[in-house]
């Protein structure tokens, strides 16, 4: 399966005009684009490359009269606005804003309910990586279980899911994992799926890889992308991943 990139942006950049420009600049083939909801409309208007997703939705459903619900943005809206992918259950919102795995379950059957692709975020934090291998498999597991649950029951998709396992202790400190070590995890994930539910899913690595250190992790076959953060903010750092991703 082909490599891919997910550009996620976070709350960057401040304008418009810093936003265009960032997207032009990581334009390519392969690229998923995530940016602030607020600029979404705009950059999927001169995108013509890259694909369009967003860093987060509802599970309320705006076409059916799911209710108020102040600063929500639904499924249908964003599929309006052209977006392709969603990023649910990123390690930030799980800490900082209480998602739980039923929240994160709920917003996956509610995408892929409405065609929006799924890139599902997973991982341990590190209390859990200090215990072992094993604790973490056991909790990458418990986590997918959760998140994934009930997918058949509205014709789940092989093309409607991605994963991205990110170390939470990785996250935002600049200090990627070992390479071998993430792909031992993803090459676990990869089995689980297939063994459990039949299904062979890509798997990208999130955990703070730039544009220094993402050779070292292009070596690893079981890795089929990256989910980037900061360094998806520096047209430099963009172009070097998507140059050392092109060269493998």
């Amino acid at each position: 399966m082909k490599r891919i990139l997910v550009l996620n942006w976070k709350m960057n950049p401040v304008t418009l005009e810093e936003a265009l420009n960032l997207a032009r600049a990581s334009d390519y083939k392969d690229v998923i684009i995530a940016p602030p909801f607020i600029f979404i409309e705009e950059i999927a208007k001169i995108l013509k490359k890259a694909r369009i997703g967003a860093q987060n939705l509802s599970w309320e459903n705006s076409l059916t009269g799911g209710g108020a619900f102040t600063g929500e943005v639904s499924a249908s809206e964003l599929k309006n606005l052209g977006v392709e992918y969603v990023i649910i259950g990123h390690s930030e919102r799980r800490k900082y804003l209480g998602e739980t795995d039923e929240m994160i379950n709920k917003k996956v059957l509610a995408s892929v309910s409405a065609g929006l692709k799924v890139i599902l975020c997973i991982g341990e934090d590190s209390a859990i990586r200090k215990k072992g291998k094993k604790a973490v498999e056991d909790f990458i597991k418990n986590q997918l279980e959760n998140d994934i649950k009930g997918t058949y029951d509205i014709k789940f998709k092989i093309q409607n899911l991605i994963i991205a396992y990110e170390p939470v202790w990785a996250i935002g400190t600049g200090q990627a994992d070992a390479p071998e070590d993430a792909a031992e995890i993803i090459k676990y994930i990869k089995k689980l799926l297939i063994v459990s539910y039949g299904l062979l899913v890509r798997v990208l690595y999130g955990g703070s890889v730039n544009g220094k250190d993402i050779k070292d992790f292009i070596k690893y076959d079981e890795i089929d992308g990256y989910l980037i953060g900061g360094a998806s903010l520096k047209s430099s750092e963009v172009n070097k991943i998507i140059q050392a991703c092109l060269e493998k």
